[in-house]
């Protein structure tokens, strides 16, 4: 298996490939950073060389009321996330109390798809509805979908890591899921699991890669069913994987990007940190 360092690209990726690709989850497992270390750190993040690779800071619905606290007037893009349960009408009152503080922007809420989602009323902003998976999951996927439009911004999210009632979705799973949204013409978030660029074991778990993903989801774009993508999202060589990314037009890197929009990841430094090893980007 070819190592990180020995398999370094011979030029970096369309930086699309990677704007705003990384939304910052510290205050969720397993990190779990204090709110304060939280905004701390994002602040940090956001004057870095690898800046431009970093999305907001999410946040829960229910940390709204502390992170008034913590902010002095300089900006800070957040989202809100309600977890799938979690009611909307929280995560409407948190977005509402956030959008009061001077600098804050609320780029975004997140929560769980249920059938009645259309219900709240979040004044415009986008929405990320996390889908079941299982037989739900292609009805939550087509009923999001029949909203979206250029002027909606509506998107599905996909839970790739494992948790304690989640177990980890293996590679035909994440590759249904992708085939299922490009299929609908739908936009989608992914969260959990996606700490490092390769698939690989990791502490003893079972992890997904994001090279494999933005591998997977050009393929898809290209017409290739689950079973061709199987392989693709199993790949543990890096040497494999980083010409797949490189050789992504602009054009390509766009509409790559155009349907995997970003991905949660509770420490951001480590797909960037990897993702400079490779040559990919500079500055993590």
């Amino acid at each position: 298996m070819t190592s990180l360092s020995d398999a370094v690209a011979d030029r970096p990726a369309e930086p699309a490939l990677f704007a705003g690709l990384v939304d910052d989850a510290a205050v969720f497992p397993p990190g779990n950073a204090p709110l304060a270390e939280a905004v701390r750190l994002h602040r940090i993040h956001r004057a870095s060389r690898y800046a431009a690779c970093v999305g907001p800071l999410l946040v829960p619905a229910s940390a709204a009321p502390d992170l008034t606290g913590l902010l002095d007037g300089a900006a800070l893009a957040v989202g809100v996330i309600g977890r799938p349960g979690t009611p909307a009408s929280e995560v409407a009152d948190a977005v509402a109390l956030l959008r009061r503080i001077p600098g804050v922007e609320v780029a975004g809420v997140e929560l769980g798809w249920t059938p009645d989602w259309r219900a709240t009323d979040f004044g415009g902003l986008p929405r990320t509805l996390e889908v079941p998976r299982g037989s739900e999951q292609e009805t939550a996927v087509a009923d999001i979908a029949a909203d979206a439009s250029d002027s909606v911004v509506l998107q599905a999210k996909f839970r790739t890591g494992a948790t304690e009632t989640w177990a980890w979705p293996d590679e035909a799973e994440l590759a249904t899921f992708v085939r299922t949204a490009i299929d609908h013409d739908l936009g989608f978030k992914l969260t959990g699991g996606l700490h490092h660029v390769v698939r690989g074991t990791h502490d003893d778990q079972e992890q997904h890669g994001l090279l494999n993903v933005l591998a997977a989801v050009r393929w898809a774009l290209n017409g290739e069913e689950v079973d061709e993508l199987v392989p693709l999202l199993a790949e543990r060589d890096p040497a494999v994987l980083v010409p797949q990314v490189t050789r992504m037009s602009a054009a390509d890197a766009a509409i790559v990007r155009a349907f995997f929009t970003a991905y949660g990841c509770c420490e951001v430094t480590d797909p960037l940190g990897e993702l400079t090893t490779l040559g990919l980007i500079q500055g993590a």
